[in-house]
């Protein structure tokens, strides 16, 4: 799961999936970066993590740090949160291989005319974060059921 600074809606996707899958056990590794290195190290946003302690999801054992090209490299599948996202995660891919992993989110919930996942940091409070929350909540239902049909 990748968004600009993995302090808000990749770490929110990445706590929301992994909540999800654990009770399904599927042979998954789950992780989130971002586009920038602007927060490395640091908890996820704590409007972030207040939203989804409200869910029941705990997100603070992760730890924002920058997405690589070894990340393209070893994982399956890379989803970002808008098309910005998109545009540098596509410009770190080297390879068509590592370009076909990398998919718009909201992809999996709408193909032709995928939404961005808006950024809530700069947004209306923590309604923007429960928005985010909504639409992730969405998507991650849509991706286990096409990766395992549950």
């Amino acid at each position: 799961m990748v968004c600009l600074g993995n302090i808000c809606r990749s770490p929110m996707a990445h706590g929301l999936l992994q909540h999800k899958v654990s009770a399904l056990k599927p042979d998954w590794e789950i992780d989130s970066a971002g586009t920038s290195g602007y927060h490395k190290g640091e908890l996820p946003d704590k409007r972030a993590i207040a939203c989804m302690k409200r869910h029941g999801i705990d997100i603070t054992y992760q730890h924002s740090r920058p997405i690589t090209l070894a990340d393209l490299r070893y994982y399956d599948l890379i989803f970002v949160m808008d098309r910005s996202n998109l545009r540098d995660v596509n410009e770190l891919a080297g390879t068509e291989d590592e370009l076909e992993k990398i998919w718009p989110i909201m992809s999996l919930v709408e193909e032709q005319q995928p939404e961005d996942v808006p950024d809530p940091y700069y947004g209306p409070g923590e309604q923007g974060f429960e928005t985010v929350y909504k639409m992730l909540d969405q998507a991650t239902d849509k991706l286990i059921e096409k990766y395992t049909g549950k």
